[in-house]
């Protein structure tokens, strides 16, 4: 039998239950893992409760893990029993001892990063990847905006720029947070709870705004996110922690100054297995030369995955959580 975290209805932390399953068989295409770590993300939270429907319940959990291949179905020739691998990209159920996935969604793990190291980036720092080297190709020199930048995806934001040699204005809310994207790379800090945002950004750019600004907080930062968009420049809505944005105004670009605005998502990024590999393989070696450093801050036992989404939902979380089987 395999333990894995399943809801039978959307709803808070408590809908989470631990069951027990026979150990599932790869079909074609696919391979069975043995998780040795798990990720947990935001966008778990919206899965749960229904921010972001399941296609169907009873549902499995989580699309973030890394451990060892157990078994592959018919077809499979790129991986075999016994390869360490890491994954970000799903399909549900992640919170579990065994996951089956199709091949086409693993990465392969180099021996210098560890499971917790892989569970704890994979889907955030894939996310950087994209935002920074695909949706728009920073160059050193660039100043950008980033919210939320002392958040998960965020403190890897901020290392990654540094790496880059790009100037990242970082937002958090309060001295603490702030503290910690600096620490982390961030060019500069707006602590959002203190400060004007929009005119911290006018002062640190004479006047210039930024030509991107990355924003995953979504309804909440919407507007400042716009007054920050340099004339043509780009606005970059990958997140809705807050809320979605709603009721667009397409006149509104038009008056800020002919403004791009785009919606991203992983998937459309990372849509083969080539560009996967690929863009896990920059991820992996910033890791190995030591210019993103993977902070866990929790870990918690596969059966406390309703603690760990009361923990992440009440900023009771700090670097990344992970769930161990």
């Amino acid at each position: 039998m395999s333990r894995r975290i399943e809801f039978t209805a959307h709803g808070g932390p408590e809908v989470l239950s631990l069951v027990s399953r026979p150990v599932p068989d790869p079909g074609d295409g696919e391979v069975r893992v043995r998780n040795h770590a798990v990720g947990l993300n935001f966008i778990d939270t919206y899965q749960r409760s229904g921010l972001y429907p399941v296609a169907h319940l009873p549902s499995g959990l989580g699309s973030e893990g890394a451990g060892v291949v157990e078994a592959v179905g018919p077809g499979v020739t790129t991986f075999q029993p016994g390869d360490r691998i890491a994954y970000g990209t799903g399909p549900l159920g992640a919170y579990a001892e065994h996951h089956v996935l199709p091949a086409a969604h693993l990465v392969r793990l180099p021996d210098a990063i560890g499971f917790e190291q892989a569970a704890a980036i994979m889907l955030k720092g894939l996310t950087v990847q994209y935002l920074f080297r695909q949706t728009h190709v920073l160059q050193a020199g660039d100043t950008v905006l980033f919210h939320a930048a002392a958040g998960g995806v965020g403190l890897l934001a901020c290392q990654w720029a540094k790496a880059l040699g790009v100037r990242l204005i970082g937002t958090a809310g309060g001295p603490d947070k702030v503290a910690r994207a600096l620490a982390a790379g961030a060019w500069a800090g707006i602590d959002y709870d203190r400060e004007d945002v929009v005119a911290r950004v006018l002062e640190l750019t004479e006047g210039r705004k930024c030509p991107v600004v990355y924003d995953g907080v979504g309804a909440a930062t919407w507007a400042t996110s716009l007054d920050c968009v340099a004339p043509r420049g780009l606005l970059v809505s990958f997140g809705n922690a807050s809320g979605p944005v709603t009721g667009v105004n397409l006149g509104i670009l038009a008056q800020k100054g002919s403004l791009y605005v785009t919606r991203p998502t992983l998937g459309s990024y990372a849509n083969t297995p080539e560009r996967l590999q690929a863009m896990a393989d920059e991820l992996f070696g910033l890791v190995q030369r030591g210019a993103i450093t993977v902070e866990i801050g929790q870990r918690f036992a596969l059966a406390d995955a309703a603690e760990a989404h009361r923990a992440l939902a009440g900023r009771r979380t700090v670097g990344a959580t992970v769930l161990l089987p």
